[in-house]
């Protein structure tokens, strides 16, 4: 395989041309809604080459006994705003990322004001002072602060100190759903866009692989003996983006929070070989705790604000040597010395062709868009296989992206 070295220095990433991974997807394959019920989609299964299709109500048939299942707990916040201005023009606020403060769980509990890393629509007609709105007996307004490149910081502020902010959003907000769907937020999605075990609030995009999941689902697993872990990984807009550089050297990958408690650490390594990832963000956040318990093996008490996983760290010269068990150890090392529950870090890892997957055994994902860095995660654990998959997938009916269909993939 071709290698380029990054600046920097240390790293050597395949050469990849964005244009490999490219494919006709007819606009009437994409699923504008959900099927009901859920668990009724169709589920293709790749597995030692061959395909074969069944309907994820089936997905116990495929699973093996005793292995891990773990999950995205991520809950979709209704993070669109649309303000107007005395002129009639509308301005569009999309909430990334909480700055002040950082935390997700303090700032959705403030009661006057926090800042967001926003997305902002109609910037131009913007043109400084304050935009305001009503919202459910308070008045919110937005300032824009600063910028910084394609996002901005907006500080909200809301004059009923018995609302929180989680409350603002839920009286102002819109679920954002996917773009490609060129159609309105419709009140069901309000319910068919959140998996049915979602809990914390920070995504901006649902973790889709798990909108499949129904409770008669969770019990024929739980039949099988099939354990059941979850994590939390905020979804970013970053999930939508598209690779727009000729090589995937000059594209650069959006960095998500992660949390994993201490028992689902346990877990990983007691089921080290039968781990099943259930979408590409735990694929994400899973791979990534590799690499925390390979920092931690340089530097114990590292702070906590430098657990991030770099873009290309899985390229270094110097990394993926350790055990993924040894990795998994260090980690609740720190974690019992820290007398701490929960290891929270940042990922911004990027998993392409080539990479050599150190956790996760088997993934559950739906169908991704062309040149998107989903696809190239996948043709990573496919071993570049996933034009076979692709094509059997549309020749066969199956419906893509968010609302599609799903996949039973097997390393």
């Amino acid at each position: 395989m071709d290698l380029e070295t990054l600046s920097g220095g240390g790293s050597l990433v395949p050469v990849i041309s964005i244009t490999d991974y490219n494919y006709n997807l007819p606009y009437e394959k994409i699923a504008k809604f959900p099927l009901s019920p859920r668990d009724q989609s169709k589920l293709l299964v790749w597995k030692n080459g061959r395909i074969s299709e069944s309907i994820f109500h089936n997905l116990y048939e495929y699973i093996p006994e005793n292995a891990l299942l773990v999950f995205n707990n991520t809950r979709v916040i209704r993070a669109r705003m649309i303000f107007q201005k005395p002129s009639g023009a509308q301005i569009e606020i999309f909430c990334l990322e909480p700055e002040v403060p950082a935390d997700y769980a303090e700032v959705f509990a403030q009661t006057q004001s926090c800042i967001w890393r926003c997305l902002i629509g109609n910037a131009k007609r913007w043109k400084g002072g304050k935009l305001g709105k009503a919202a459910s007996g308070a008045w919110l307004t937005a300032e824009w602060m600063e910028s910084q490149g394609e996002t901005h910081s907006v500080r909200f502020e809301w004059d009923n100190p018995d609302l929180t902010f989680a409350d603002m959003l839920e009286a102002c907000g819109e679920l954002p759903i996917p773009p490609y769907l060129n159609r309105k937020t419709e009140e069901s999605d309000r319910e068919t866009y959140q998996t049915i075990y979602s809990k914390i609030k920070g995504s901006v995009a649902a973790p889709t692989a798990g909108l499949h999941f129904t409770e008669a689902v969770f019990q024929s697993l739980k039949k099988k003996n099939i354990d059941l872990e979850e994590l939390t990984l905020h979804v970013g807009a970053g999930t939508f983006k598209p690779v727009k550089s000729e090589t995937l050297a000059g594209h650069v990958m959006h960095t998500e929070y992660f949390s994993v408690k201490k028992a689902t650490v346990e877990q990983l390594i007691d089921k080290s070989g039968r781990v099943f990832a259930v979408g590409t963000t735990s694929v994400r956040s899973l791979e990534s705790l590799y690499y925390i318990g390979e920092m931690l093996a340089k530097k114990p008490d590292i702070n906590p604000e430098e657990l991030s996983v770099s873009q290309w760290q899985a390229c270094s010269e110097d990394s993926g040597r350790m055990p993924a068990n040894d990795a998994l150890k260090n980690i609740l090392n720190r974690l019992e010395r820290k007398k701490s529950d929960t290891l929270e870090a940042h990922t911004q890892i990027l998993i392409a062709p080539g990479y050599d997957f150190k956790i996760v055994n088997g993934i559950i994902t739906n169908f991704h868009q062309p040149k998107s860095t989903l696809l190239l995660l996948i043709s990573a654990f496919v071993k570049g296989k996933w034009r076979d998959i692709y094509d059997y997938a549309s020749a066969r009916g199956f419906r893509f992206l968010s609302y599609g269909d799903s996949s039973l993939l097997f390393f």
